[in-house]
């Protein structure tokens, strides 16, 4: 039996033994589009990928509070490092959630083998014995050369006339589908955030994994991992996989502008940096932020654990609150690495200035959909004056 809270420690110990090594990587990773095979070799010696695997398969099936400490520390280092290894590893939980038979398929020979994904919902789908016919075109697949599978979105069509359509992602292995580099982007660049194409590959029914049961927190993957863990809710793994490294990446922009502005003195007026009031407020704001948010994370997974141990699902407008929780940490971080930054004085203009690095990963995290806020703060609102939810991806 492994000693859980050892394996914390040698986790959390790695991930800021990594940071430096991180920082040093960033630029030549950013000018390549993709993280170096020592970062991606990194991540699989110190275990990372296995945080919320299952034990079945050689993973440490930790808490998700455990993953997202490993996250932002790392983010501390480079966003783009941090962003590929939520995503990746995420779906190392998400697979537990599909029919077993899927597993065999990936992980039977060898369990370190990684899956991207694109879950927006425009594949094609035909519905054929066994299974279904898929085909189409999917975009933002951060981490994708790096992987041997995906999961990609569609959906299937109802069976029945007049019947509601079904949201599914798709398991597909790398021989079905291409990927198209197209990532050339102003900020993370080193995801490696490509397109993915398939063209009328057949992916079995048991390599599919239906959005309602994952709301429903009881997915085919239930039958045989069986943690409390499992039986989270999908829509609030995922989405913390996309808001949580612009904490980290926040973090480590603080901690280069107080070295670079302590002793600063600036050279058109003589005034030290560390007396500025901008330059404070802007620090202070940003240190705000840091704590905010990931207390909000801490506080909601320590919550959402204890009822699945409990087995006492949250309830919807829990769901509509910490899914607004999540959704706004891209705009705070922005804000505040924005602050940052137009009080650190003209040389932060230069792409490898560490506040520079950060402001331009911080604002293409925040373009992901599921960190553009307005929506879920509107359903929060509906929902706490007795409207019904208008998002499922809860």
């Amino acid at each position: 039996m492994l000693d859980q809270d050892l394996i914390r420690q040698r986790l959390r110990q790695r991930a800021r033994e990594l940071v430096p090594v991180l920082r040093e990587r960033a630029a030549e990773a950013a000018r390549a589009g993709r993280l170096p095979e020592e970062t991606i070799r990194d991540f699989h010696d110190a275990g990372f990928f296995r945080i919320l695997q299952p034990a079945r398969w050689e993973g440490y099936e930790l808490e998700p509070k455990d993953f997202f400490e490993v996250q932002m520390t790392l983010a501390e280092g480079c966003m783009s490092s941090a962003w590929v290894l939520g995503v990746v590893a995420i779906h190392n939980w998400q697979l537990a959630l599909f029919d077993d038979r899927a597993a065999q398929d990936v992980w039977g020979k060898d369990s370190s083998v990684l899956i991207s994904s694109s879950y927006m919902p425009v594949g094609k789908v035909t519905r054929v014995e066994g299974g279904f016919r898929l085909s189409g075109r999917w975009g933002f697949s951060s981490g994708s050369k790096h992987c041997e599978w995906a999961f990609l979105g569609a959906m299937v069509p109802p069976s029945e006339p007049g019947g509601a359509p079904d949201y599914r992602t798709f398991l597909v292995p790398r021989s079905d589908y291409q990927i198209l580099d197209n990532w050339n982007v102003m900020g993370l660049e080193a995801t490696g955030s490509h397109d993915v194409l398939v063209e009328d590959a057949f992916v079995p029914e048991y390599r599919t994994h239906r959005s309602i049961d994952g709301f429903m927190q009881n997915s085919p993957g239930n039958a045989v991992n069986t943690a409390p863990l499992f039986r989270l809710p999908f829509g609030q793994i995922f989405v913390r996989a996309v808001s949580s490294s612009a904490i980290g990446a926040l973090q480590g922009a603080v901690d280069a502008f107080i070295e670079h502005n302590r002793a600063r003195v600036g050279v058109n007026d003589g005034r030290k940096m560390g007396q500025d009031p901008g330059a404070q407020q802007a620090l202070a704001d940003a240190m705000l932020c840091v704590d905010e948010c990931r207390t909000l994370l801490l506080r909601n997974f320590e919550l959402m654990v204890q009822r699945a141990r409990d087995e006492q699902p949250l309830s919807i407008p829990e769901r509509v609150k910490m899914r607004y929780d999540s959704a706004v940490v891209g705009d705070k971080c922005a804000r505040a690495i924005g602050a940052l930054m137009f009080n650190s004085g003209a040389s932060t203009i230069f792409r490898e200035h560490p506040i520079n690095r950060a402001f331009r990963d911080i604002h293409t995290g925040r373009a992901h959909v599921a960190n553009s806020p307005a929506k879920y703060a509107w359903n929060l609102g509906g929902v706490s004056m007795g409207m019904d939810s208008t998002d499922f991806f809860l």
